[in-house]
């Protein structure tokens, strides 16, 4: 099958950016050196473009996960011009279709079934799906949004400004200009496109299954470090509509700490959450489902018994989250009325109970899976 044809001005960008980048970058470090200040420069423009990408393009505008101020858009949207990574309404059209027909050949504008190198670069060098932009169908919401469209408009220009402009005035503050291009302006632009890449391409191939195997997703905490907090893919591929995608306390996510921070000033507002019913739901299917796979239980009594106590325990996990939210409403009417707190303080310990009775009967279903794993004829006849 005969491929597209070339985008030359696409092509050309990334292979002078990363030419330039593997080579002039070391020869100018070696022969002139690089000033601290350069440096320091370097790893905040990184984080600019990078958390204009991942807070901005991707859990803002491609999701909707929560709502943001004016002001907070139009610098993300001057970000997402300085990462090089076309204007917001393209980006999210594309990243839209992803979701929709994620691992799609046909229709997955970057399926990771069609190997590394597509997923990761090949996609873009290549009018494989340049018909899809006429009118940008699916992103017709975005098209309302003043910000979005000012970007889209006059994002040639506004990449030029932020990519070449940037460097350029940096050079002349510090008296070192192709120090500052070379380093802040294409070393730079190099590491932003391919960390952001890698969750096309990696996060698809390299990583836990956690929440779900209907799509190739994968969790990945090295990845999460590389981009913002988007390497836990498998959840943000089921969970979408989350503005987070490290939910855990100890996973690294400063874009979520970025859109909690920015709440209590103001700027955001109506951050989504997933319910953790629903969470902790699909992580038990998936640990319940490994179990099957294995083929370590062979005892078909057994098998029914870990199924019968699996059943129960997503009941009892199902009842907490009920009474966790009636008493989360209760509260909050409680507070809003300034009404007696008896029924309240009953919730609260209805909740608690129903908690420690759940994570019993996890704690006892991990141990009858160990056992029956150790002595599978034996354990449970």
């Amino acid at each position: 099958m005969q491929k597209p044809p070339l985008i030359w001005l696409t092509t050309l960008v990334f292979a002078i950016t990363f030419l330039v980048s593997v080579i002039g970058v070391p020869w100018y470090g070696l022969t002139h050196g690089f000033s601290t200040t350069l440096v320091v420069a370097m790893i905040a423009t990184i984080g600019f473009a990078g958390i204009s990408i991942t807070a901005g393009y991707h859990r803002l505008w491609a999701h909707k996960t929560y709502d943001a101020h004016w002001s907070l858009r139009i610098l993300f949207a001057l970000g997402g011009a300085l990462a090089v990574q076309n204007s917001a309404l393209h980006w999210s059209s594309d990243h839209r279709e992803h979701h929709k027909h994620v691992d799609d050949n046909d229709k997955d504008p970057y399926s990771a079934k069609r190997g590394f190198w597509y997923s990761h670069i090949g996609w873009m060098l290549r009018e494989y799906h340049a018909s899809r932009y006429s009118n940008y169908d699916n992103c017709k919401d975005l098209q309302n949004d003043p910000v979005v469209m000012w970007q889209h408009r006059n994002y040639l220009t506004l990449t030029l400004l932020t990519t070449f402009g940037w460097p350029v005035a940096l050079g002349l503050m510090v008296g070192d200009i192709w120090g500052a291009v070379l380093l802040v302006g294409f070393a730079r632009l190099v590491i932003n496109h391919h960390t952001t890449f890698f969750i096309n391409s990696l996060a698809h191939m390299w990583g836990k299954q956690t929440y779900t195997d209907r799509n190739t997703a994968r969790d990945n905490g090295w990845l999460a470090f590389l981009t913002f907090g988007e390497g836990y893919h498998n959840y943000h591929h089921i969970f979408s509509a989350d503005y987070r995608n490290g939910i855990r306390w100890w996973h690294y996510d400063p874009t979520k700490w970025l859109i909690r921070s920015c709440s209590w000033l103001g700027l955001t507002s109506n951050l989504k959450r997933t319910n953790g019913f629903q969470v902790e739901k699909a992580r038990l299917e998936m640990q319940f489902k490994a179990l099957r796979n294995e083929g370590g239980i062979s005892c078909e009594t057994t098998m029914e018994r870990l199924q019968h106590e699996y059943d129960v325990l997503i009941a009892k996990l199902r009842q907490y989250y009920q009474v966790r939210k009636q008493f989360l409403d209760a509260r909050a009417k409680t507070i809003a009325e300034q009404m007696h707190m008896p029924t309240l303080n009953e919730l609260q310990k209805q909740v608690e109970d129903l908690r420690q009775a759940f994570r019993e009967h996890r704690h006892q279903f991990r141990e009858l899976v160990n056992a029956s794993l150790r002595k599978p004829s034996e354990q449970l006849n």
